[in-house]
């Protein structure tokens, strides 16, 4: 029996309809979307946009700034929106959650083209290699298209001194021996140029942590086929780098957490920062005693220097984005947590010295890695506790 049109079940003809309205929409997408993100860029935005609309079809074509500036860079922008062929979305964020990193995962969710570029605005990334990166991705069936300057005739150009190359060929060095098996197909890891098939991207995975997304992209979406397209990096056409010390300390930590887990990292960081801590604990305690104060209670005054030494660290380098209670409340939960273990580390204190024989310095030592773990979950789960994540509000 042949069933028509009229005698389908309504399941199926609900499921034609919707690979039809499907197939309408993968032909009617727009083939790329420029991601672009800006920290006071104002001065490069003309030519930036004069040499995107040379090389791009406006038809087929959009641009997706995602803004941290705090001068007038996206008014700059909306301006030039107005007589660009090519559309332009404005998204200004008033607090840049993830750095450059952040920027640009959410320019990818604001992004409707069937391939996302990122590209920065400084034109250090020539714009007219754009249409490159994208022929590539299609002639070999890529999933990400990789701009390089270590491979195929790139170049690195555009670094500024000795001391620019060095630190990009180091962390270059350090990203693919850590991550060698990730980055075994990618020579320039530390590249800010690529392109990217929106069908194989999952945003929601990315948790990027400063200015390296493509890392991040690579170690936790897997992208499936990659290719790379060479390139010269350029020298910045206006403005200055935005490549500073703290930015240095941000990958650093975006390599750890990449590599052992948000989790396990804080740990890592927290046992270092307790370690710096025994220095001045231990002088303080070698001080006190060598005038005559005795060994307990001079390692209560020895434990207060050393957990204000930790807590200076702590707020300043590990927490610096849970900061959520006030300096005094931070303080105070902190000072209680870092001097309650004494009520377990005192008694254990004088067990070890008086009942076992163990030499001061020692035995001390060994009391504050026996409270290390306890104090790492307070500190963790309690006192900088992260906040449930809100949905960002987007503006255009």
């Amino acid at each position: 029996m042949t069933l028509t049109a009229d005698d389908r079940p309504v399941s199926d003809f609900r499921a034609t309809l919707t690979g039809v309205i499907g197939e309408l929409q993968v032909a009617t997408a727009l083939r790329q979307t420029i991601v672009i993100p800006t920290f006071n860029e104002r001065d490069n935005i003309e030519t930036l946009l004069r040499r995107l609309v040379a090389a791009l079809p406006a038809s087929d074509s959009e641009i997706v700034f995602v803004d941290d500036s705090t001068d007038d860079t996206p008014d700059v922008i909306r301006r030039a929106a107005r007589t660009c062929p090519i559309p332009i979305t404005v998204h200004h964020r008033e607090r840049g959650a993830g750095g450059l990193g952040g920027a640009v995962v959410e320019g990818m969710r604001l992004a409707r083209g069937a391939w996302i570029v990122v590209l920065d605005a400084d034109l250090q990334h020539p714009p007219e290699i754009v249409p490159d990166l994208i022929a590539a991705g299609l002639r070999d069936g890529a999933d990400l298209v990789v701009g390089t300057r270590y491979a195929g005739g790139g170049g690195s150009d555009g670094l500024d001194g000795g001391y620019r190359r060095f630190v990009s060929g180091g962390s270059t060095f350090a990203t693919k021996l850590i991550f060698r098996n990730s980055l075994s197909r990618v020579s320039d890891p530390m590249s800010g140029l690529f392109a990217v098939r929106t069908s194989s991207l999952e945003v929601e995975q990315l948790r990027p942590l400063g200015y390296k997304v493509l890392l991040e992209l690579v170690v936790r979406n897997r992208p499936g086929r990659i290719v790379e397209v060479p390139y010269t990096f350029q020298r910045r056409h206006a403005g200055e780098s935005k490549s500073t010390f703290a930015e240095g300390v941000r990958f650093l930590k975006h390599l750890a957490i990449l590599r052992f887990g948000a989790e396990r990292t804080r740990m890592l960081a927290f046992a270092l920062i307790g370690v710096s801590g025994l220095l001045p604990n231990q002088l303080a305690l070698w001080f006190l005693t060598q005038v005559g104060v005795h060994y307990l209670p001079a390692a209560v005054v020895a434990n207060l220097v050393a957990v204000g030494w930790n807590f200076a660290l702590t707020d300043t380098l590990l927490y610096r984005n849970r900061r959520h209670r006030s300096l005094g409340g931070r303080m105070g939960r902190f000072f209680v947590m870092g001097n309650v273990d004494l009520l377990l580390r005192i008694p254990m204190l004088a067990l070890l010295v008086g009942g076992a024989h163990v030499g001061v310095l020692a035995a001390n030592l060994i009391t504050l890695l026996t409270s290390f773990v306890l104090r790492f979950l307070v500190l963790d789960k309690v006192i900088y506790r992260a906040r449930p994540k809100t949905a960002a509000v987007e503006t255009a």
